[in-house]
């Protein structure tokens, strides 16, 4: 069996990490994309209605 070197499997290592690196960043600049889009979204009238309920209701107790 040949052994590998350790300068190969540091640049297998090193070839693996950078793959991860850029798997990462793909998924981070794809959150970022889809939180802007939820962010730009409309709130439903039916839920700010909820939420106004909700709000008078609590300032009653207090």
């Amino acid at each position: 069996m040949i052994e590998q070197r350790p300068s190969e499997e540091r640049r297998k290592s090193s070839a693996a990490m950078d793959e991860a690196r850029l798997r990462q960043q793909a998924i981070g600049v794809r959150l970022r994309q889809m939180f802007d889009e939820v962010v730009n979204e409309q709130v439903p009238d039916e839920f700010l209605e909820i939420l106004r309920r909700a709000d008078s209701r609590s300032s009653e107790k207090g």
